[in-house]
Formats: structure tokens, sequence, C-alpha cells
């Protein structure tokens, strides 16, 4: 008889605020564990940026580099951009302006046991949103976890409505 460990499947939320006319974005990311809690947030600023579509696969791709720096083996990434979301979940080799990001995040899925890649409207990924804007207007970039992430504004209720599952 084999057991199986169960893995435990995180979930960290993208998205991406741009500004059209410096050609910079902020990716938001925001993780949350098993029982609901959120457990890091971490923005990240980039700059020659193409268009609002390649910084939402940037988003995508920082969420992707969060779970592996974190040594998540199962993670959910949850995005609002439809597009983005089903080009990372396709298999076959992407042809569009932003293939050189979905090929670097699905060079990636090795590192992970399980990665999967999910839709969710935009009003339940309303916190990294928030998250991103912020930081594209402010021009930092933040990584916050466990103490840190208590004290933090962002952690407070008001922002953060409810676990995005």
């Amino acid at each position: 008889m084999v057991l199986q460990k169960s893995i435990s499947r995180v979930r960290i939320l993208f998205d991406a605020a741009y500004d059209d006319k410096t050609f910079r974005s902020a990716s938001g990311l925001v993780g949350w564990d098993l029982r609901g809690n959120s457990t890091v947030l971490k923005t990240v600023i980039h700059s020659n940026v193409p268009s609002s579509f390649a910084a939402e696969a940037y988003a995508c791709l920082d969420g992707t580099k969060l779970g592996i720096s974190l040594r998540y083996h199962s993670v959910k990434l949850m995005g609002d951009s439809r597009t983005v979301i089903r080009k990372c979940q396709e298999t076959t080799t992407d042809k569009s302006v932003i293939r050189s990001i979905i090929r670097d995040i699905q060079s990636k899925k090795s590192d992970f046991q399980e990665l999967i890649f999910q839709y969710i409207h935009r009003s339940k990924n309303f916190c990294a949103h928030r998250l991103a804007k912020n930081a594209l207007g402010k021009g930092e970039t933040t990584y916050l976890r466990g103490e840190e992430l208590d004290g933090h504004t962002f952690a407070s209720v008001e922002i953060w409505p409810r676990n995005p599952d």
C-alpha cells in the first residue's frame, strides 16, 4: 500500500497596473494559505513594458517566481486576465506579442508538483489590484511576510474582504 502525501495548495493572486505614458507597470501579488490567511504581499515594478496585456503577463510570471522562491510545491495562480490565464494553460507554442513571457512562465512549471492557472473575476482580485495600483503610484517594490505583514496597512480588514476561494 502506497501512502500519498497530501499536497498543500496555496493561492497566489496577481494583477497589474499599467501607465501607458511612462511604459511602466507594477505587479501586485497576494499569497493565501489553506486557512484563508494572507501570508505574503509582494509588488514588483517593471519598466519598458509595451502594453497592459504584457503587464498582466509579467504579473503572472512574478506570481510564478514568488511560488518558487517560497518553495511551494502546489500553487494556484489566480488572475483576472482571461487571455493570460488561457495562454498559460495551453501546451502549444504561443505566437502572440507576449510569447516570451508565456514561455518563461511555462518553463517554470517543472519547479512545482502542481501549478494551476485560474481566472477570477476582477471583483475577487481587488487585493492584488490595489497593491499594484499603489505600487505603481509610489514607484516602490514591496515584499512582506509574517510579522511584517501583520503591521502593514494593506493587511487591514477593509482591504481583505475575504478569502478568494
